[in-house]
């Protein structure tokens, strides 16, 4: 029996131990989040940013090693879709955003009543329309097909080289950027627009040859090896252009240290040169 009762208080001490060894190894804790006052190299915050492939998680992944220097680790999550994004920032599955410019931003809080904020712009991708029917815009035939994406943000900017080339006219006192198709009050073409289509698949009807223009976003333009400055019928101007993609966080969290400096890297004169040679075009400082 007292061999029984001294193996039994072996086995209890042994246990004691064991959970006190694992209790002692576990507290350092990992950081994470954009909530942390001061940084740390030794002991760096761990940052989840959800981007788009192109250009903003290639560009996240080129500071990522120097904001690691820094105290920040990024953490990038990477999205074919634009509506997730808002989305899981506001869910707090992420913690901040970079994919969107201004006006898709003030779309998605004025139909989802997020609590997300613009904390600074980077780049500019001019959008441009593609074809694998016309050349160029003169040769439209009267009825022609134009297929753009169900993002609302982008119809303006559509309505917006169409309306520069003489081929509609948006009613007067409409601001451009907020144009809809039922703002159009000539179309001398009869253009016919189509504008129910997911912004990912419209490099998939470009290739189809389906409409006679696509419109195409450059991230999904760029991704799929195609040139907004070379294959495209025509694109956007980037000068005076309202469409800087942004860095976008949860309301109150746009002053915080590590948005400041993830921001800092991003709008570098060192990331404007590697933007520059990278895209040629395609993509342009903010």
């Amino acid at each position: 029996m007292k061999k029984i009762l001294a193996f039994l208080s072996a086995l209890i001490v042994t246990f004691t131990l064991i959970g006190c060894s694992t209790k002692s190894s576990s507290t350092t804790e990992t950081k994470t989040g954009v909530n942390v006052e001061k940084l740390d190299p030794s002991n760096p915050v761990t940052v989840k940013v959800g981007a788009t492939n192109v250009p903003h998680a290639e560009l996240l992944e080129y500071i990522k090693p120097k904001l690691e220097k820094e105290g920040i680790k990024l953490d990038i999550v990477t999205y074919q879709d634009y509506y997730l994004p808002n989305k899981n920032l506001v869910d707090k599955e992420i913690d901040l955003n970079y994919f969107q410019h201004v006006p898709f931003l003030n779309n998605e809080i004025k139909e989802k009543g997020y609590a997300i904020e613009d904390a600074g712009k980077v780049h500019i991708e001019p959008i441009g329309l593609y074809s694998k029917k016309v050349k160029s815009l003169s040769e439209l035939q009267d009825g022609a097909l134009i297929l753009v994406s169900n993002n609302k943000s982008e119809w303006g900017r559509v309505l917006s080289i169409l309306q520069k080339e003489g081929l509609v006219k948006i009613k007067d006192g409409v601001d451009v950027i907020t144009a809809t198709f039922d703002d159009v009050v000539e179309n001398p073409k009869n253009l016919k627009f189509k504008y129910d289509n997911d912004p990912a698949i419209m490099v998939q009807y470009y290739n189809n040859g389906e409409g006679d223009l696509v419109s195409i976003n450059s991230n999904f333009a760029v991704d799929a090896g195609i040139s907004p400055v070379n294959d495209s019928v025509v694109v956007e101007s980037p000068d005076n252009n309202p469409y800087a993609n942004i860095i976008v966080t949860r309301t109150g969290d746009k002053d915080k240290v590590v948005t400041k400096k993830i921001l800092e890297y991003l709008q570098s004169e060192d990331v404007k040169n590697y933007i520059k040679e990278k895209y040629k075009g395609a993509v342009v400082p903010a």
